[in-house]
């Protein structure tokens, strides 16, 4: 005769008291939760469609990338797990790549912190200027950022015989003998690239710190007289940068986002590729893989590599500014 399965009794209480002081502390922050959003249910109902539309268009790529970046998937056949094979290939592999994470590090530590400091800078001086003046050098300082097409101006300096700019003044004062030719020669390229950068860099960022300026309570400037700051650095330190850190921080993404995604530029000026490889960046190795050769699963693994740099420095910025004022 088949023996009943008897179940043990587990007593409420079986966890222990530390247990039911976990649970009760989670049921309590799920009820505060649901409260909270009964309370508030208009507000989220108002940024439903932007959280629907930002979930769709930017969440859902990059946990999609993530995934393809462990398979062999040319957009002709199903997706193949290949797990980390891709990012071996990467790193141990492919010498190309090695040469883009260089050249694009060395952009992004040179572009990133100078253009940003000369985006507070120019908002800085121009904000003490009249109304008008501002709104003009302004302007000026903001239009090569929106300009079509500002590769040709420097392709016209820097152009290989001897009616370019560069070439001719320089022939002109007996400098060089024969042209120079800046954009085929790979000792040039990248730090051509990088004026060029630095050239556009007045852009988002630049309008961003001028209207965090524009905002800065000038009552706390007489609070910083009455409390001892003596000269406009200790206002700008104590001051105008804590009062500014939420443009601060969307200056840092502009700028951190601009500096590691630079390929357009260096396509359209010194070609796609340029010579050996002096001006490839990563995304420049992205588009090779990921729009020519429809290696998806290898560019997917490309691009999370350069989300993943992008994020930690973003974050390592955020710390940073968070020190701003102490």
């Amino acid at each position: 005769m088949k023996q009943p399965v008897i179940h043990p009794i587990v007593p409420p209480n079986a966890g222990g008291p530390a247990a039911n002081t976990r649970l009760r502390a989670l049921r309590s922050r799920i009820g505060r939760l649901f409260r909270e959003m009964r309370k508030h249910k208009h507000a989220y109902a108002l940024i439903t469609p932007y959280f629907l539309i930002f979930g769709t268009f930017t969440v859902f790529p990059v946990l999609m990338s993530l995934c393809l970046s462990f398979t062999s998937f040319n957009m002709l056949e199903p997706p193949k797990w290949v797990g980390w094979s891709n990012y071996a290939r990467l790193f141990v592999q492919d010498d190309v790549f090695l040469i883009a994470l260089k050249n694009t590090l060395l952009f992004a530590l040179i572009t990133g912190p100078i253009s940003y400091m000369a985006c507070f800078l120019f908002a800085w001086l121009i904000n003490e200027l009249p109304p008008k003046l501002r709104a003009l050098l302004t302007l000026i300082l903001y239009a090569p950022s929106i300009s079509g097409n500002t590769y040709l101006i420097w392709q016209t300096l820097f152009a290989s015989d001897s009616y370019g700019y560069a070439n001719s003044f320089l022939i002109k004062w007996g400098v060089i003998m024969e042209p120079i030719q800046w954009l085929q020669d790979p000792r040039f390229v990248l730090g051509i690239l990088i004026l060029v950068q630095l050239w556009l860099s007045l852009g988002t960022s630049f309008l961003a710190f001028i209207a965090g300026l524009q905002n800065v309570d000038r009552t706390l400037y007489e609070a910083g007289a009455i409390d001892g700051i003596r000269n406009r650095w200790q206002e700008l330190w104590f001051i105008t940068l804590p009062a500014m850190r939420p443009q601060l921080l969307f200056g840092a993404v502009i700028q951190i986002t601009l500096a590691f995604s630079v390929a357009e530029i260096s396509i359209y000026m010194i070609g796609f590729p340029s010579v050996d490889y002096a001006a490839h960046t990563i995304v420049t190795h992205l588009v090779d893989y990921g729009s020519i050769r429809y290696e998806m699963g290898y560019a997917s693994a490309i691009a999370t590599v350069l989300f993943t740099m992008m994020l930690c420095t973003n974050l390592l910025t955020r710390k940073l500014l968070g020190k701003v004022g102490e």
